[in-house]
């Protein structure tokens, strides 16, 4: 186990510094000036030498390589320059939102999707079967930004129960929870439908192996079964999904916090696009990268916890 966990450690560091030079690579080696791209083609020679001094254009790409990550390790990305703070205070001042949402949206999937995807599974080809499976492919059909803007509509103009969008801050922590309730919904529900339906094929797999049917045979109820022995041997899979959704749904918050006009990082990243902040831009992408890779070794970790068939071979 312990050299399990030595090894995708290891591959986890690597995978992080593989993708900081491919960021680093790709917002410094495309074609076009940068800083032509910030201050445009009509701006002096002067002021282009200041900004190329001031962003370490002058030395070579190896050496604003080493000095870029050799601050990132040490929690530096540098000055923003559309903002005029650190982009390490950018960053810790918005993640605390985009965290929130992406756990609250991840948490409500996974509720949905288990409740649905156990109902269908142990209903198979009835109509909760058929009810499950044909809202979960309305799910999947209907993009998010779409979904945030009907439930606009309902919830914030029609009905007037939440607010359309906007975030009072972390002070009021009702106010701070209602905010957060219709873009988690917008991203949870399309992440639920996937979901529910890979939980559903899990559940009929297990219901259908010899153990369930001599778990049934001795008088256990059948709930018990579904919830105490088939679902936990049908989870795998499932993690597998819930951890690459948990890169998708932080991935998401770029257009939703949009949509809803929220001061999270993905407002933030689009900002940085729009202004030509290219250090901002450069550390967003290289924190979202991080948060995927991270996300899929803690799925690599889950898979030895909940499956005592792995626990044996890693022993």
């Amino acid at each position: 186990m312990v050299l399990f966990l030595a090894k995708r450690t290891v591959g986890l560091l690597a995978t992080l510094l593989a993708v900081s030079v491919v960021v680093f690579l790709v917002m410094n080696v495309l074609p076009g000036d940068p800083v032509l791209v910030i201050l445009g083609i009509d701006s002096t020679p002067d002021a282009q030498a200041a900004l190329r001094e001031q962003l370490g254009l002058n030395a070579p790409l190896a050496d604003r390589y080493v000095s870029w990550i050799a601050g990132v390790v040490q929690g530096d990305f540098g000055t923003s320059h559309s903002f005029g703070v650190p982009v390490a205070g950018l960053i810790a001042e918005r993640l605390p939102l985009t965290l929130a949402l992406a756990l609250s949206a991840t948490l409500l999937t996974v509720i949905l999707a288990l409740a649905l995807g156990v109902l269908a599974g142990s209903n198979h080809r009835k109509p909760g079967d058929w009810g499950v499976m044909t809202l979960s492919q309305l799910g999947i059909a209907i993009p998010a930004f779409w979904l945030s803007m009907l439930l606009v509509l309902l919830f914030a103009v029609k009905l007037r129960w939440l607010p359309p969008g906007g975030f009072p801050g972390w002070g009021d922590p009702a106010a701070a929870a209602r905010a957060l309730v219709l873009p988690t919904v917008a991203l949870a529900l399309v992440q639920a439908a996937v979901l529910a339906r890979v939980t559903r094929s899990s559940m009929l797999e297990v219901l259908r192996l010899d153990f369930t049917r001599t778990a049934l045979a001795t008088g256990l109820s059948r709930g018990r079964v579904l919830w105490r022995h088939v679902l936990p041997n049908a989870l795998v899979p499932v993690v597998t999904i819930v951890g690459m959704q948990f890169a998708n749904v932080v991935t998401g918050t770029i257009v939703i916090e949009n949509v809803f006009y929220l001061p999270g990082l993905g407002r933030l990243i689009f900002q940085a696009i729009s202004n030509r902040d290219l250090l901002t831009v450069q550390a967003l992408v290289l924190l979202f990268a991080a948060i995927v890779v991270t996300a899929n070794f803690v799925v690599d970790i889950l898979y030895v916890l909940i499956d005592p068939r792995l626990r044996g071979r890693l022993a």
